[in-house]
């Protein structure tokens, strides 16, 4: 499809975008041209690009080592007659997959999303009739008139606009509504100040317009974003990384063993065919059946408790991820800040005054305030009730109905004791003269009573009031001379905070006016006083940045608003932003210097900028790439359309639930439902004690396997039978894993876990130490179960016997070992044994499984065991616990000199 490649439509003088496509705008296209334009652009919708089919994601759920690993034990179980446990094991392999494809299901949706978000209607003019139209049916050239409430068909280049303002906040991130010109616009202007360009999906809010449609579907900007998600990479999560890289480890060292099992039997003079079944013995002993499905429930159990805590987890495999990112990038608006404007000071009567409290809620103060006080109490008066919008208070929140820079007036009133009802009754409105961007101001007539002069209330631009202004009001009620200076140097100091800065001011008329025009407004105005006001950021938003500062993490916020207001609340929020003399946007970096950059320079100072500005949805997408390539685990947060992109190519992408876009929350791996980025850095916290519940589970079941392993490579190169068979090595597996395993996703999360940096992701999942800790209990087992297997068939000469002694070695040692590991560091003494009562039941269900394995007769003949006496029974408990005194003797000793808090 041809978008007009290059065009420039902001640059273009509106006569030459209307000659390019060939259209009176008073006439519109003709029913020839629409068709023809029809036939070459298509319609205006996005483009649906083919995904997997269902059958495809199914099946690449299987696309993994360990499971490869996990289908050829139960093929081989199978084949060695054992149906009941090739089940089991086939039957973990299809739950996994099932739930991995639920998952991957729901997160199929980001483009249907943004397709949704086109679907609308316009009113265009064609063949010189105005009709309403399918927004799906316009073309390239086609004339559309906007007004409020409506939302913008396609990307259009305004040519004629009234008192037009659009909420470009779902594309651009600017957090209030946007004023429109058709003024030309130089070359380079970033996409937020576009002021002449209208783009698909952003709502009118205020005013009406006409505009010639430049671009259509797929062209569009909303469509470039579609592109880009589509685009964007599944990135495998830094836990499914590792999981493929150790199951690769696991694989060949398998492979490995049983060849060399194999083989040294074979050169002893044993038979082929009793070799090949030690080798599949091993095999089957080697493999952590349970491990798929203990991740599963260990992930699962971190989704539910952050949903506990309003942390929504869409993909399993998030709720690791987010424990170890290592970057937090954030949208501000509505996220870091409260999403509400909030008027912070005011400055009137030649005092500045300090406002308390933020929100929609009229709770705070204002600092000096007294009733005698005329020229405060005026201003906040002129704010009240020059003034369009309304506030409904609702069980679940506010809700604004009209602008937010005129909410926040509303509430500054109200901290003031004023009541908008009270105040119009007192001074009912005659007639307004709506805000035009060309004037910069808005105005208000009201009647103050019978044989009084008429008073009117304007509020606007500092500009447009000084230039107009000549006294001003003094809190005694006073006028005296307009001081230009000192207003101005107050404009200047509340700017370098990041607030925007409103004047109000005020002129009494003949008392038989009864409408305002501009005429009244163009010289001897009084100057009432200036407010000032921003979007705050949540006082929990602080904290959290705090926290996530002292546990390594780096917080980038990213915003579409001016560089100025990013730096005020990047320096309030602690974000390493200090104000440099004369330029305090000295450490903000814009989207307009990102553009400026090759990916190289992009990637040298992304990670030293705590703060971007005016930034691009392509450019989103671009820090977040530079900071992965980096190596850096990136989480994206973010609420509207622009944001999609970027959470989906992010490690984890974090929608809001309340404010957040369709195309937002179907990108993302996870939703906040109360919208506040305090909840990341507990979803944060979580995710960390999910991936300790994680290693501490691997930690504890490879030395079963590794014991397992060597017991039979014993055997095998000593000449003797199998101390345990492939049935017996399936038992212990699956139902230690089950019944004493799987307890550790209920371990608590242990002290200091967010006072530690963030793993480095391109460490495997297993250190040096915990390696030795691994061979260490393997060796304690092979020692123990091979000692006590011969010592049993030298005393009693019955095999049987024998082997269940040296299956319940296994089991027992495994029991005591599960309480070593609820820790790396601490003992499970420290611990107090009823933080986890789960491993205590775990401990008590496995011991009576153990006792029917041991007793009851069906089970004798299903695994090959016999009733042992207690003698037997000692020995096995007392090499248990020899065991468990010796791994924590370890834990002490590696634990002794002053070391950062692994888990």
């Amino acid at each position: 499809m041809d978008c007009f490649s290059g065009k420039l439509w902001h640059h273009l003088p509106s006569k030459d975008v209307l000659e390019t496509f060939q259209v009176d705008p008073g006439k519109g296209l003709d029913t020839l041209q629409i068709k023809w334009r029809t036939d070459e652009f298509g319609p205006n919708a996005l483009t649906t690009r083919r995904g997997k089919t269902k059958l495809e994601r199914f099946l690449l759920q299987f696309h993994q080592p360990l499971v490869y690993i996990l289908i050829a034990a139960g093929i081989i179980t199978a084949a060695l007659g054992e149906v009941v446990d090739s089940g089991v094991i086939i039957g973990v392999v299809l739950v996994n997959a099932i739930v991995g494809y639920i998952q991957e299901a729901k997160a199929a949706g980001a483009l249907e999303a943004l397709a949704n978000s086109m679907i609308t209607e316009a009113v265009v003019i064609r063949s010189g009739a105005t009709r309403r139209v399918a927004a799906s049916e316009l073309v390239p050239g086609d004339i559309v008139i906007l007004r409020s409430g409506d939302k913008v068909p396609a990307d259009l280049r305004l040519v004629a606009i009234k008192d037009l303002r659009v909420d470009e906040s779902a594309l651009t991130g600017e957090s209030v509504p946007v004023g429109k010109s058709t003024d030309l616009l130089p070359q380079d202007a970033v996409l937020g100040d576009r002021r002449n360009m209208a783009y698909a999906s952003t709502l009118i809010t205020y005013g009406q317009a006409t505009g010639v449609v430049v671009s259509t579907g797929d062209c569009t900007e909303i469509g470039r974003i579609s592109t880009m998600v589509s685009e964007a990479d599944e990135l495998a999560t830094p836990l499914t990384r590792k999981i493929t890289s150790f199951s690769h480890i696991l694989l060949w060292a398998i492979l490995a063993l049983a060849a060399l099992t194999f083989a040294a039997g074979v050169l002893r003079g044993e038979k082929a065919a009793d070799m090949f079944m030690a080798a599949v013995a091993l095999a089957v002993g080697a493999i952590p059946e349970g491990l798929p499905a203990a991740v599963t429930v260990i992930l699962a159990m971190g989704v539910s408790r952050m949903a506990s805590r309003g942390a929504i987890i869409r993909k399993l495999p998030a709720v690791e991820t987010l424990g170890g990112a290592s970057v937090i990038c954030s949208d501000k608006t509505g996220t870091l800040t409260e999403n509400q404007m909030t008027v912070t000071a005011i400055f009137a009567g030649r005092a500045s005054h300090e406002v308390s409290g933020t929100g929609y809620r009229p709770e705070g103060s204002i600092e000096g305030f007294t009733d005698t006080d005329q020229a405060l109490r005026t201003t906040l008066l002129a704010g009240l009730l020059c003034n369009d919008t309304r506030i409904e208070y609702l069980e679940g929140g506010e809700k604004v109905i009209g602008d937010p820079t005129e909410a926040a007036l509303i509430v500054a009133a109200g901290k003031g004791g004023l009541d908008l009802e009270a105040e119009s009754k007192g001074l009912p409105r005659l007639d307004t003269l709506p805000f035009e961007s060309e004037h910069q101001y808005m105005g208000t007539l009201h009647d103050q009573g019978a044989d009084t002069p008429r008073l009117a209330f304007f509020k606007g631009s500092v500009e447009a009031m000084l230039d107009r202004a000549t006294m001003e009001l003094l809190p005694d009620g006073s006028l005296a001379p307009l001081d230009h200076t000192a207003i101005r140097a107050e404009v200047e100091r509340l700017g370098l905070g990041g607030m925007r800065v409103l004047a109000m001011g005020c002129r009494e008329l003949p008392k038989d006016a009864s409408s305002l025009d501009h005429g009244d407004v163009t010289s001897d105005l009084i100057f009432l006083g200036l407010t000032a006001m921003i979007d705050p950021p949540r006082p929990e938003a602080i904290k959290a940045v705090q926290a996530f500062h002292r546990a390594g993490v780096n917080v980038k916020m990213i915003t579409g608003d001016h560089a100025v207001t990013a730096a005020a609340i990047g320096l309030q929020l602690g974000l390493g932003i200090e104000t440099c003399p004369g330029h305090p946007t000295c450490q903000v970096m814009s989207g307009s210097e990102m553009a400026l950059m090759s990916d190289e320079e992009l990637i040298a100072k992304a990670a030293d900028t705590s703060v971007f500005a005016r930034v691009a949805p392509d450019q989103k997408l671009r820090l977040v790439m530079a900071l992965q390539n980096r190596g850096e685990v990136v989480a994206m947060t973010g609420d509207g359309v622009n944001d999609a992109p970027a959470l989906k190519q992010a490690d984890i992408g974090v929608a809001m639930g309340r404010g957040g876009t369709e195309a937002a929350k179907e990108a993302s791996d996870m939703i906040l439902t109360d919208d506040n980025f305090a909840t990341i850095e507990a979803a944060v916290e979580e995710g960390r004690g999910v991936y300790d519940n994680l290693l501490k589970f691997i930690v504890w079941t490879l030395p079963t396997n590794v014991g397992e392993g060597l017991v039979i490579l014993a055997a095998v190169l000593l000449g003797v039978a199998l101390p345990i068979l492939p049935v017996q090595i399936l038992w212990i597996n699956m139902t230690t894993a089950g019944c004493l395993g799987l307890m550790l996703a209920f371990e608590p999360k242990e002290p200091g876990i967010m006072d530690r940096d963030p793993r480095d992701p391109r460490m495997p999942i297993l250190d040096s130490e915990l390696y030795i800790r691994i061979m260490l209990v393997g060796g304690l087992l092979l020692i123990a179960a091979f000692g006590l297997y011969e010592w049993e068939l030298q005393t009693t000469g019955v095999q049987e016997q024998a082997r269940t002694v040296a299956v319940n070695v296994f089991v027992m040692v495994e029991a005591f070992y599960l309480f070593n590991s609820r820790s790396f560091t601490r003992s499970p003494f420290a611990l107090g044994l009823w933080t986890n009562p789960w491993v205590v039941a775990g401990f008590g269900i496995m011991m009576l499984l153990q006792l029917a394995f041991t007793y009851v007769p069906f089970m004798n003949v299903l695994f090959g065991s016999a009733p042992i006496g207690l003698l037997p029974w000692l020995k096995i408990i007392g090499v248990s616990i020899l065991a468990f005194i010796i791994i924590e003797l370890e834990k002490w000793l590696r634990n002794r000199p002053a070391k950062a808090v692994r888990a």
